[in-house]
């Protein structure tokens, strides 16, 4: 492989580059309330437990029932729903109903009382576990406690946002397992 040439490039867009995790959609509750939320800005921070790190903006509408609640689903959507994951991240909860109004399915949780979305291939039930880096970052961790997986769904198709309205597709997936485990027997 050669060396690529490169270019400068500008500091504001740096995430186009490494904000590649799969958008997802963040399902809360609290009280006689539910709300949805595109994100796309989260991380795995560890495998077992499993802890998923995400930033939640203060002035995000679902930002106080997560607070308040300690709890969410992370839901991840798959290309075919694109439509919905674009029109669910340009509309506040404190307006509309983002589950009727963009026609998609709350499912009950085992583990907690925000809602699962059945359109998406996964949903993962969370538990706040550490909240000591909310205040000053609005970062929270969460522990996977229940995780559901639609298992037909083999290479799904899950976006990416690149910046300024524009999302790349996933979802080709390039197996190396047999031979680093032949390489290292």
């Amino acid at each position: 492989m050669t060396a690529l040439r490169k270019s400068d490039f500008p500091l504001i867009d740096v995430r186009q580059h490494l904000e590649t995790g799969p958008i997802v959609l963040v399902t809360s509750a609290w009280k006689d309330e539910t709300n949805i939320m595109t994100m796309g800005w989260h991380m795995m921070m560890q495998f077992s437990p499993a802890l998923f790190g995400c930033y939640i903006w203060t002035g995000n509408h679902s930002y106080e029932l997560i607070r308040n609640s300690q709890q969410c689903v992370i839901n991840v959507p798959t290309v075919e729903l694109a439509d919905q994951v674009v029109a669910v991240g340009n509309s506040t909860g404190a307006a509309v109903d983002k589950f009727s109004a963009f026609a998609l399915t709350a499912a009950r949780a085992d583990r907690v009382k925000a809602p699962l979305i059945k359109e998406c291939y996964a949903n993962f039930e969370c538990q706040l576990f550490d909240a000591n880096l909310i205040g000053e970052y609005g970062l929270f961790v969460w522990e996977v406690v229940k995780a559901h997986v639609a298992l037909s769904v083999k290479n799904p198709k899950t976006l990416h946002y690149r910046g300024r309205g524009q999302f790349m597709v996933a979802g080709d997936t390039l197996d190396f397992h047999e031979k680093f485990r032949a390489q290292n027997l």
